[in-house]
């Protein structure tokens, strides 16, 4: 017998997101929400290290205002967006676009509702101090174990080498410019045929919240369950969804709407 396989993350939180926005009469209210992508400078700053894929151009954060909250979230195919709570809800998440629409326009619903906290991307320095935060908490919790990085944050995967030695960690990515390169001392696999095997040989496994607009967290995490890993996803893209599942997530420097 075929196993079935499990309900998108997506639609499992589209159907929660649309009972919230019911419950508080949103659904049909004249109300609007603007997605707009915005510029690596209101985005992230000016931060000492210029290697981040929104200041090289591989990515855009989409930033969604909900009255008087934002929510953001990483994409390669971020376009603007003006409508209702009900459009955004009905919208088919079939693709990169869609899925980002839908995601930040749920951070910044429920930063507005007081369910989640830390919806907008840091600034500045603030990407270095969170890697070296995301680090030392993996540290304190696990102790010296085989990091799994899915999502190459340059900041993160730096301090991750500091702490636990780049014997200790493995990294994937989809750019194609970073596979088969060496950074901090670790090849970066190909996110798109090895992340399977990154996950069998880490003990927690990091993964970026850009995994949900990019169609790519159902199976990972899947791999993860499946391989009794630990499993955290970091950054701002994946507040809402994690909020409404109850996913492990850690973003220390994400900043309020």
């Amino acid at each position: 017998m075929i196993a079935e396989k499990p309900t998108p993350i997506l639609e499992i939180t589209g159907v929660r997101f649309k009972k919230i926005v019911t419950d508080n009469n949103l659904l049909n209210a004249n109300v609007t929400v603007l997605a707009k992508p915005l510029t690596p400078e209101e985005a992230i700053g000016t931060p000492g290290r210029r290697d981040f894929p929104i200041i090289i151009g591989k990515e855009r954060i989409l930033e969604a205002t909900f009255l008087n909250a934002k929510g953001h979230a990483f994409t390669d195919a971020a376009r603007e967006f003006v409508g209702t709570l009900a459009e955004v809800i009905d919208l088919a998440l079939t693709s990169n676009q869609t899925r980002a629409i839908y995601v930040a326009t749920l951070n910044a619903v429920l930063s507005h509702l007081g369910l989640v906290k830390a919806t907008v991307h840091c600034k500045d320095e603030d990407p270095e101090i969170c890697g070296a935060e995301i680090a030392r908490h993996i540290l304190d919790l696990h102790g010296k174990v085989v990091v799994g990085l899915i999502g190459l944050n340059p900041a993160i995967g730096d301090h991750l080498v500091r702490v636990f030695g780049a014997d200790h960690i493995l990294i994937s990515d989809l750019y194609r410019d970073n596979i088969g390169r060496r950074r901090f001392g670790v090849e970066v696999w190909d996110g798109a045929s090895q992340t399977a095997d990154l996950v069998e040989k880490s003990d927690v496994v990091l993964m970026t919240g850009t995994t949900l607009q990019n169609g790519t967290f159902d199976d990972i995490w899947a791999a993860i369950k499946a391989k009794g890993k630990h499993g955290i996803v970091y950054g701002v893209t994946a507040a809402g969804v994690c909020a409404l599942t109850g996913i492990e997530r850690i973003c220390p420097c994400g900043r309020e709407s």
